[in-house]
């Protein structure tokens, strides 16, 4: 083995155009297997920002919510029953929509989609960085708060404010607007009276928080009561899954929806749920759908809630904060191709380099083929062999990680700073190494057949 190493680093470099042809491969598929890593969980941290920093143990959606922004209506009077329930300390109903803010420095008239959320400043719901402080603001006619963290599409509002520095984090400084801005959204004059961070996501390029007063002038189609999230405080020692099971029973109808990820069809308590849909023939068929399962209410347990954290019923849904949060999460992962795009980009990454350090270990191994037999000629067996292979796959692949490790810190940096998505490369970067460890060595053991194959009668015979 002490003359092994060495063996395995002068086979690498001595062709050194050969060694940096195939650093260069190994450093792009490193780069591409970090940058599709990074953008497919940055997708996933942008989704559930507003999610996470919201107050509250249970949230009811209307059943036919998809996303953040594609929350359905559902009468607040649904909300407001829970909160006659044991172990329930405090109820909050809060609106969410798009509206179209206008781009005043566009002589055009452009406009972008803003998030905005509307929710009872007295409820204190959201834990955003800015939002707490800033909160009472926004009990003012049309003053809203403005996500300093949006794209700089929406205009420099953040300088408008007086803040000229966005490094300055977490002080009272860097969210107070000391100039009162004023744009429109969704035809209305509003004012920006101070500012939180939160962050574009691909869903919203930025988002601003008022109350439910102000959200519905500015969306004066929107009626009163009828709202998009519910969120539900217990008490300190209330069982977050008794009360939920609790609401279940207490809603009409007598059947339960629940996430069919945890729960399997037993054909007696726990049901498969069918759905109809018409064929171009316009014969009506009966499809088993792979998401939902089906338990009566008399069958339901609290085992169940446990492992769904997610349960329909009549025209509401109660979820965990956890289980909103993986509502969330997963449209994006399953009803949307982003998800399984980033993942297969990862997998072509790792199906490149193994071809790259592929040929050149192959090339290698042919090319010293006679030493190779040599060495078997002189007692050396096909492990040691093995072995200096193998350490030339591992030595490729720690002087291919470590550039692409710098320049895919570089390229996070630069893409975070272009479109504000969370961009965070340390903790990628140990599953990142462990892949292309392991995808040398795949290559090294695929190339290992042309060394077994030398045979020292054949080549000095």
């Amino acid at each position: 083995m002490i003359f092994a190493v060495p063996l395995a680093w002068l086979q690498l470099t001595y062709e050194k155009s050969r060694l940096l042809v195939a650093i260069a491969g190994i450093t792009f598929a490193v780069v591409l297997m970090f940058l599709q890593l990074g953008f497919r969980d940055a997708l996933f941290t942008s989704a559930i920002r507003l999610q996470s920093n919201l107050v509250g143990d249970l949230v009811i959606i209307s059943p036919q919510s998809t996303n953040l922004v594609g929350m359905r209506n559902f009468s607040q009077r649904r909300l407001y029953q829970a909160l006659g329930m044991k172990g329930v300390e405090s109820v909050n109903p809060m609106y969410i929509g798009l509206g179209a803010w206008k781009v005043q420095e566009d002589p055009a008239g452009q406009t972008r989609n803003i998030l905005v959320v509307g929710a009872n400043p007295e409820s204190k719901v959201f834990k955003i960085v800015g939002a707490e402080a800033n909160i009472d603001l926004v009990k003012t006619r049309d003053v809203v708060l403005f996500d300093r963290a949006s794209r700089a599409e929406f205009g420099p509002i953040v300088s408008e404010c007086g803040v000229l520095d966005l490094k300055t984090r977490f002080t009272p400084e860097s969210f107070a607007c000391n100039n009162l801005v004023q744009r429109e959204v969704a035809n209305r004059k509003i004012t920006v009276g101070g500012l939180f961070e939160l962050g574009a996501s691909f869903a919203a390029d930025g988002a601003m928080i008022t109350s439910d007063t102000n959200f519905l002038r500015i969306f004066d189609n929107r009626r009163s009561g009828l709202i998009n999230v519910g969120l539900i405080n217990l008490s300190p020692n209330a069982s977050l899954y008794e009360v939920m099971r609790n609401y279940v029973l207490a809603q009409p109808g007598e059947d339960v929806i629940l996430p069919h990820d945890h729960l399997q069809p037993d054909g007696k308590r726990i049901r498969a749920l069918f759905q109809e849909r018409v064929d171009e023939n316009g014969k009506v068929i009966k499809e088993e759908n792979k998401n939902k399962v089906v338990i009566s209410k008399a069958d339901l347990r609290m085992e169940d809630l446990q492992k769904t954290q997610d349960a329909a019923i009549s025209d509401t849904r109660i979820l965990t904060l956890q289980g909103y949060i993986d509502f969330e999460k997963g449209y994006w992962q399953k009803s949307t191709a982003i998800g399984f795009i980033f993942s297969l980009g990862t997998v072509m990454g790792f199906i490149v380099g193994i071809v790259i350090v592929y040929q050149i270990l192959y090339t290698d191994v042919s090319d010293h083929l006679a030493e190779y037999a040599t060495l078997k000629a002189m007692g050396y067996g096909n492990l040691y062999l093995a072995k200096v292979v193998i350490q030339e796959a591992f030595v490729l692949s720690i002087l291919g990680f470590i550039p692409g490790l710098v320049i895919s810190f570089g390229l996070y940096n630069l893409t975070k700073n272009a479109t504000l998505l969370p961009l965070y490369i340390w903790d990628k970067a140990i599953p990142v190494m462990l892949l292309t460890i392991f995808m040398c060595i795949i290559s090294g053991a695929i190339s290992l057949r042309k060394v077994q194959s030398a045979d020292p009668a054949e080549i000095f015979g």
